[in-house]
């Protein structure tokens, strides 16, 4: 899946779900190191637990983060499955 962000400095997250798994998170833009973290500590995780720390992270002054729009991502995923 595909997903535009809004609000933060990545302009796209893209990944994969198996068997209610994350995997392939890759990030277009942001903090390379930052988003490349993210995208290592979630993989093989479950996507509601994924989405249970990622929700509500906020980047400075920001009302959200990268790590906030991938939870927004598997939510949005999940209304599709």
């Amino acid at each position: 899946m595909v997903y535009l962000t809004k609000g933060v400095c990545s302009r796209q997250i893209s990944f994969e779900v198996t068997e209610g798994k994350v995997h392939n998170v890759r990030y277009v833009g942001g903090c390379n190191g930052n988003t490349q973290g993210v995208a290592a500590l979630v993989e093989g995780m479950a996507v509601e637990e994924a989405i249970r720390r990622l929700k509500g992270i906020r980047c400075g002054s920001k009302p959200t983060s990268c790590p906030d729009q991938l939870a927004t991502a598997l939510e949005n995923y999940l209304k599709t499955v």
